[in-house]
């Protein structure tokens, strides 16, 4: 019996797969935000404007997302905002939030509640009998309003407004409030959600709720064993984004090379070749993309900052020039709004205050090229509107076309 070669997944591959799952070419989008939370597994959510930019660019026609995500997230509550892996808040499918839950943010709560009881206990008079009073007389208002922000739980729990000292004897120290770390820990811990914020979409300024109970349909968080927890975001994860190497996983997750080696044992993953080395598919998903349905058409797309496609793998090189990262990323390697032709980041993109949306090309793509991104630009524009986006983490390039 002859040895079994290795399959061998190239970047042009790669990317044909991009188009068509991560629903950016014109006959892949998507018709709801469901869909396109369900198709990229979970959308980051740091930046609340980058949710519903990086929906608006996967749905079809011309109508903006914000009606839809804005059901989806605050009235059918089919869509969650959580943390989630890398300790980073994410959008993702309420059904996906136990696995989640159980997979990552568990463990990251515990960090986070033991390295507040210490700063509690090194800056303060306060200990974790004194926390826990604090969360249940929270828990308690939320119970009677239904919602609040976090000034308004403050004005109502007093507790709420104490403040500690941060960092006594280094250079970082510095008064701060405990509401926000409280209110942080019981929102990793699942015991309160993220609802409607003040303002408008791009707002960051949430609203405070207790969790849908089970009338809502929702798995419990609490309900599934981590490794199970991994194994399914890990095939969620392959399904939308495979093949990816190990350290793409790693990365993407933030969980320990074990876990991650023992998720993708659990679904059963095949290697494959990859240009960065061996990389990972699921077992039913070695077959090429071939002519047809499966290789979409060329397509044009101007993603956010913090897209979960521009964010999804580790190594970045089949979609990215290496020459390009300065102009699109920030110190902390966060991405800035990008222009996508057929696969590869070509440019990146702005809103200037009067609230032209102006972009530049890093690469020549031709005039078939340049037309299609120009369309998509005046899509983005149509929906946008009146209102004005600021990304968080701001880039170079982004910084010189908004000014």
């Amino acid at each position: 019996m002859g040895e079994t070669r290795t399959r061998t997944i190239g970047a042009a591959e790669r990317r044909a797969r991009l188009g068509v799952r991560h629903l950016l070419a014109g006959s892949a989008r998507a018709g709801s935000a469901e869909e396109v939370a369900g198709s990229l597994v979970a959308l980051h959510g740091t930046d609340p404007a980058s949710v519903f930019l990086a929906v608006g660019a996967r749905l079809a026609g011309k109508a903006g997302p914000v009606a839809d995500l804005e059901r989806a997230l605050y009235e059918d509550r089919s869509l969650i905002r959580m943390h989630g892996m890398r300790h980073t808040v994410f959008v993702l499918p309420a059904a996906l939030a136990p696995a989640v839950q159980a997979s990552t943010t568990n463990t990251a709560a515990v960090r986070e509640r033991g390295t507040l009881v210490q700063h509690l206990a090194a800056g303060s008079d306060f200990d974790a009998a004194w926390l826990a009073e604090t969360e249940r007389l929270v828990l308690a208002e939320l119970g009677v309003r239904g919602e609040a922000t976090g000034a308004e739980l403050g004005r109502a729990v007093p507790e709420l407004r104490s403040t500690y000292l941060y960092g006594k004897g280094t250079r970082q120290e510095g008064v701060q409030s405990v509401a926000s770390r409280v209110l942080r820990v019981l929102g990793m811990e699942g015991r309160i959600v993220r609802g409607r914020p003040q303002g408008t979409w791009t707002s960051s300024q949430f609203r405070w709720a207790r969790p849908a109970g089970p009338a809502s349909g929702r798995p419990p968080l609490d309900q599934l064993d981590p490794a199970a927890a991994r194994a399914e975001l890990i095939q969620r994860w392959l399904r939308a984004c495979g093949p990816a190497t190990e350290a793409d996983l790693k990365w993407w997750t933030g969980w320990k090379v074990t876990d991650v080696r023992g998720a993708l044992a659990a679904v059963g993953a095949r290697s494959v070749a990859l240009d960065e080395g061996t990389g990972f598919v699921l077992p039913d998903d070695l077959d090429p993309v071939a002519e047809g349905a499966a290789v979409p058409e060329p397509w044009a797309a101007l993603l956010p900052a913090l897209d979960p496609t521009a964010m999804g793998w580790q190594a970045r090189d089949w979609y990215l020039d290496p020459e390009h990262r300065a102009a699109l990323y920030d110190r902390s390697g966060n991405i800035g709004p990008t222009v996508w032709w057929d696969g590869r980041i070509v440019g990146g993109w702005a809103q200037r205050p009067d609230g032209e949306i102006v972009h530049r090309l890093l690469a020549d793509v031709g005039a078939a090229a340049g037309g299609a991104i120009e369309a998509e630009a005046e899509r983005l524009a149509g929906w946008i509107g009146d209102v004005r986006v600021t990304p968080r983490f701001r880039t170079p390039l982004e910084r010189e076309l908004g000014a």
